[in-house]
C-alpha cells in the first residue's frame, strides 16, 4: 500500500531514507515530500559562543538543523582544527543533551558525546536535565530553530536550571509543497497512509491533504511520529490511526503496518 511520508529527508548520507526502507519491509511503497525549507541565521554569534566553553554549563541540541548550523560555523571559519585539538574536549568535560537518534549521530559526528539520545522529545530530555543538573551551574547553551516549542525552557525556568537559547535556523514551508502534493495525488491517488512528522507540518500540510483527498479523506489513516505531532492533528480533528511508541524508523513502520493490516 502507498504511505505518504510528510517529512524531511535525512541529511548527508546517500542509500534510502530510512524509513523508507523499513516500510518497504513490511512490504508498503512510500513517498518522502519535504514540508519544510531552513535558512541559517546568526551563525557569527554561534561561533563566538561554541569557541567559549568555559562561559557555558553545556550544550543542548534538540534537531539536527542546530547541529547542522554548528558544522557550518566550524566550516565556514576553517575553524575545525582548534575545535578537534582543544574545545570539543571542553564541552565533553561538561554535558551534551541531545533528543533523539538523529541529533546524536550528528552530534557524535562533531567529536562529542550526547546524553539523552533515548529521550525521544523534550519534555522527557528537561526532565533528565533537571535531575542531572544544579541550579548554580553556569547557562546551558541551547542553539534552536525559530519555531521551537517552548516545553524545554519552561521546565528549565520553572526548576532553576539557567539557560541560554540562541536561534540559529528559521523554518517556513517548503516552496515545492504544494506543487509536490498535488503531483503525488494526481500520480499515485490517495494513499492508504499518511505520516506527520512535527507539528509545523501538520500545519503546513493539512488543508491540502484535505482538499486533494476530499470524501476519501476518512479513508486515510493517519500516523504521527510522536505524541507532539499527535497532539497537533487531534486538535486539527484529524483522527489519528497510530504513533509511533518511539521517534525511529522501526517503530514508525511497525504501527502504520499495524493500523493497515
Amino acid at each position: 500500500m502507498h504511505v505518504l511520508l510528510l517529512k524531511e529527508p535525512r541529511d548527508g548520507d546517500s542509500g534510502p531514507d530510512p524509513y523508507i526502507k523499513e516500510l518497504a519491509s513490511h512490504g508498503h511503497k512510500a513517498t518522502l515530500i519535504p514540508v519544510l525549507s531552513f535558512k541559517f541565521v546568526s551563525l557569527n554569534i554561534l561561533s563566538e559562543k561554541l569557541f567559549q566553553p568555559e562561559k557555558h554549563g553545556g550544550l543542548i541540541f534538540t534537531s539536527p538543523r542546530a547541529v547542522e548550523a554548528v558544522k557550518m560555523c566550524l566550516e565556514l571559519e576553517e575553524r575545525i582544527e582548534e575545535w578537534n585539538s582543544s574545545v570539543k574536549d571542553k564541552w565533553n568535560g561538561k554535558s551534551v543533551y541531545v533528543v533523539g537518534r538523529a541529533t546524536a549521530a550528528l552530534v557524535r559526528n562533531l567529536g562529542l558525546n550526547p546524553l539523552g539520545e533515548d529521550t525521544g522529545t523534550a519534555d522527557v530530555l528537561s526532565r533528565l536535565i533537571i535531575e542531572r543538573e544544579d541550579t548554580n551551574i553556569l547557562p546551558l547553551f541551547f542553539p534552536c530553530g525559530s519555531i521551537k516549542r517552548e516545553v524545554l525552557p519552561t521546565a528549565l525556568r520553572e526548576s532553576g536550571v539557567p539557560l541560554e537559547t540562541l536561534t540559529v535556523y528559521q523554518t517556513a514551508e517548503h516552496p515545492d509543497l504544494d506543487k509536490n502534493l498535488k503531483n503525488y495525488f494526481t500520480e499515485q491517488g490517495i494513499p492508504a497512509s499518511v505520516a506527520f512528522f512535527s507539528p509545523s507540518g501538520v500545519k503546513f500540510c493539512l488543508q491540502a491533504v484535505q482538499r486533494l483527498s476530499g470524501e476519501q479523506l476518512t479513508q486515510i489513516k493517519f500516523a504521527a511520529i510522536g505524541p507532539t505531532t499527535q497532539d497537533a492533528m487531534a486538535a486539527e480533528g484529524l483522527c489519528v490511526s497510530c504513533s509511533a511508541e518511539k521517534p525511529t524508523a522501526e517503530h514508525l513502520a511497525a504501527a502504520i503496518a499495524k493500523a493497515l493490516h
